[in-house]
């Protein structure tokens, strides 16, 4: 995998590697190959009118945009990736956070690419990549990357092999899904994009007919997957999770499903980047992580939340968002808590997430993980029932894995598993099975009192 010299664009280290008259880029619709991208674009203007200039991509499907990232980096000063859940009304600040000169929408990037006059493009500028965070509420909150920053984590020795055809639930114009599209391009391989309008089957069935060896997704991502019965229709050689907490009921379940997988989950965000990647099959990561000599990301426990310093973190915000991007030693709170057991960290949740019972804390993730060790259940949600006496209560959804089954049984069995494994006020108050869970656009599980 090259190196990310700045002298050379994205597009550049792309075409540098693999066979480029194999590689694609595709979607449900369309397949893109990469050898015909140095002499096309699929921007409606001249690419030289953007020389220098902000430009915001703001499309629907993933493919137009990706396809526009390659023709402007090296030439536009900063490329802003739009979410398409992107609300309108918070449009106009966005524009001025971002100082956006132009705005790309669908009918203003092809899916497709037609011949550019101009090409090859003189491709010497350091764009700026800018990314929204996940999870925000109100305005975005807009993190400014380069190309270095992002390419950081991607000499990892990960699909070494020759050819490898990636793809990922992830929108790539998340931090996730960014991370795998640029694993593909710049480690010789293709890319099997996903789509916001495909049903989970559907998108199953289309990466195993385009041969996928390696696959990404949230756990969420990954429960939703294996209630399809088309999960049978692929053959990764390396699975990957990240996005949220990856429990061991999930991590036993995929390599179950994918025996001949490598089974990883890796600890990241859109601020502080790739933290580190964990191989060893097991939930949490090794204890002797923290304070690694010569880690090429730093980390540290402080207040019971994982920080992280490394080249690979973001510049910081941009415009109106106030928090601070970093300590003064450089580290990032990550607002994740851990705790340590043994030789071993383990993630409880989320600061924020914390269900207060009468004074006492309940991570909803803790709580959750015990129930999804059930081999009845497929994925389960806990949330935060209001009481008149302790302020809150531990309430689960759950999903069975077999939708007739008798579920007074199953919650007497579940609770039991709760009461062994967790102090009584974590224990779920009330337990209630449904047919679904929620997935937020981020691939994360919707978290919302029920």
């Amino acid at each position: 995998m090259p190196r990310p010299d700045r002298r050379l664009a994205l597009l550049d280290l792309a075409l540098a590697t693999g066979d480029n008259g194999r590689r694609t880029i595709s979607d449900p619709l369309h397949r893109v190959r990469l050898a015909d991208l140095e002499r096309a674009t699929n921007v409606a203007v001249p690419l030289e009118t953007l020389r220098g200039k902000s430009v915001l991509l703001l499309t629907k499907p993933q493919l137009p945009t990706v396809l526009a990232m390659l023709a402007l980096d090296g030439i536009a000063r900063r490329l802003i990736l739009g979410l398409p859940e992107l609300d309108e009304a918070h449009l106009p600040q966005v524009i001025a956070d971002s100082g956006a000169d132009f705005v790309f929408r669908d009918d203003a990037l092809a899916p497709m690419l037609k011949s550019d006059p101009a090409a090859p493009h003189v491709r010497d500028v350091d764009t700026e990549w800018i990314l929204f965070t996940s999870g925000t509420t109100g305005a975005p909150k807009m993190v400014l990357h380069t190309l270095p920053s992002l390419t950081g984590p991607l000499d990892d020795g990960v699909a070494a092999n020759a050819g490898p055809v990636w793809s990922t639930f992830y929108d790539i114009r998340r931090y996730g899904g960014l991370q795998i599209l640029l694993r593909s391009l710049l480690g010789g391989g293709s890319m099997v994009l996903s789509s916001a309008s495909e049903s989970v089957r559907d998108f199953l069935t289309r990466a195993g007919e385009s041969g996928i060896t390696h696959i990404s997704g949230t756990p969420s991502h990954w429960r939703r997957a294996l209630m399809s019965e088309a999960a049978s229709l692929i053959a990764p050689k390396y699975v990957r999770l990240s996005g949220e907490i990856s429990d061991q009921a999930i991590l036993d379940n995929l390599k179950a499903s994918f025996p001949q997988s490598e089974v990883a989950h890796a600890f990241a965000s859109t601020e502080a980047g790739v933290g580190f990647d964990v191989r060893d099959g097991l939930a949490g990561f090794p204890a002797d992580y923290i304070g690694m000599p010569g880690a090429k990301a730093e980390l540290k426990v402080e207040d019971g939340t994982l920080r992280i310093r490394s080249a690979r973190t973001a510049s910081g915000y941009l415009g109106s968002a106030t928090r601070r991007l970093g300590d003064g030693a450089g580290f990032i709170d990550t607002g994740d808590l851990v705790e340590r057991r043994g030789d071993r960290y383990h993630f409880l949740g989320r600061r924020e997430g914390v269900v207060n019972v009468g004074g006492q804390k309940v991570y909803p993730e803790e709580v959750e993980a015990v129930l999804n060790c059930h081999p009845a259940v497929q994925i389960s949600r806990v949330w935060a029932r209001k009481s008149p006496i302790t302020g809150a209560v531990v309430a689960a959804d759950i999903v069975l894995r077999e939708s007739r089954a008798d579920f007074a049984r199953v919650k007497e069995s579940l609770l039991q598993s709760c009461r062994a494994a967790l102090s009584a006020h974590k224990v779920p108050v009330t337990l209630r099975a449904v047919t679904s869970l929620g997935v937020a656009s981020s691939g994360k599980l919707s978290r919302r009192d029920g």
